[in-house]
């Protein structure tokens, strides 16, 4: 019976104006004790729960909540290291703002276009939209501001916060080489989906990710200006997951020359690297150094901790949700700076 109930069938049972009944709702304290007491008991008796929320927020024209979009799976805002960082920034300025926050999920092909154009939100932050043309179009569609949190799209329409991923990976590579190391390994994130193993330099240009990319040719950039060239260092794709990163790492180690320096693209990687080494008895950094990226909090505590370069992940999330509640109508583009975080994974080569 709810669903057929109005305001109007409500205030005519407890014998009082619509505006009465309005304000019984929304405005409690104008209305008198006895007579809000008497519209509460009418509502109660229809089964009145009181205006749908909705309405009232698209009449103001703001619902107060940002909306988080990602073709990964949700359980990726959970799971992986940095995605919970990211997320504690956001929540941080939501809190600061007095505002919601949805997860939005675009996994699913079909009913992307139903999430998108149903979410009640004031904009939307975008993550992970490499292969994201269809998220971007119908989020354009909604006539909502939104951000994407990667600057490798030359879309100067699209407002967008990041960091410039090949000045970090070049930083990472310069901390190594300056330590003496010659012998190189690149763990990185996926180049493409659904696959991992040795990737050719040749192959970084067509890679479909441009952050994984990026990452590649800053590390290969560096390593040239030390004298190392491409075709000596291996990359191994992973898909930032333990089986193909132990997968990586067996394929790295099991030659006659093993790297004395390995390059992660991700603290994920790293992590993992830390703890296959350190079950084989892989002294780190006496063996093999190992430099992640990203900052993530538990590379403070890992053993040893985790050499990095720290973006600032919180901030990120907290500066889009800036630019959301407070846009102007104007595109806005912003790169963060990185920093090495030196700490106990990495130290000169071994004297063999």
């Amino acid at each position: 019976m709810e669903k057929n109930v109005r305001l109007v069938d409500i205030a005519r049972a407890a014998g009082v104006s619509q505006g009465t009944a309005s304000n019984v709702f929304n405005r409690p304290h104008l209305v008198r004790a006895e007579v809000r007491e008497r519209v509460e008991a009418a509502a109660q008796a229809m089964g009145y729960r009181g205006p749908d929320p909705r309405g009232k927020m698209l009449r103001a024209g703001r619902v107060n909540a940002i909306g988080v979009a990602t073709s990964e799976p949700l359980p990726y805002f959970f799971a992986d290291p940095f995605a919970c960082a990211l997320m504690t920034g956001i929540a941080e300025a939501c809190d600061a703002h007095g505002a919601g926050l949805a997860l939005v999920s675009a996994m699913n092909d079909e009913r992307l276009a139903w999430n998108i154009q149903s979410a009640l939100v004031d904009g939307f932050i975008l993550l992970c939209i490499d292969e994201g043309e269809r998220l971007v179009a119908l989020t354009r569609e909604r006539q909502l501001p939104f951000v994407a949190l990667h600057l490798g799209q030359d879309d100067e329409t699209m407002s967008a916060i990041g960091i410039d991923n090949a000045a970090g990976a070049k930083l990472a590579a310069r901390h190594l080489t300056e330590l003496g190391h010659r012998r190189f390994a690149i763990l990185s994130l996926p180049f493409s989906d659904e696959r991992y193993g040795i990737m050719l330099p040749g192959e970084l240009r067509s890679a479909v990710y441009t952050t994984s990319r990026d990452r590649a040719l800053g590390y290969l950039a560096a390593l040239a200006e030390a004298g190392i060239e491409a075709r000596r260092v291996p990359i191994y794709e992973t898909q930032n997951e333990p089986e193909s990163i132990r997968a990586g790492l067996e394929v790295l180690f099991d030659g006659p020359e093993p790297p004395t320096a390995l390059l992660a693209m991700s603290d994920r990687i790293a992590l993992e690297a830390l703890a296959w080494l350190r079950r084989r008895g892989i002294a780190v950094p006496g063996a093999v150094s190992v430099i992640g990226f990203d900052g993530v909090p538990a590379g403070e505590t890992s053993d040893p901790p985790l050499t990095t370069i720290a973006q600032p992940i919180a901030e990120i999330g907290r500066r889009a949700v800036d630019m959301i509640l407070d846009h102007d109508g104007a595109p806005e583009r912003e790169t963060l700076a990185v920093t090495l975080a030196r700490r106990g994974s990495t130290g000169p080569p071994p004297a063999w």
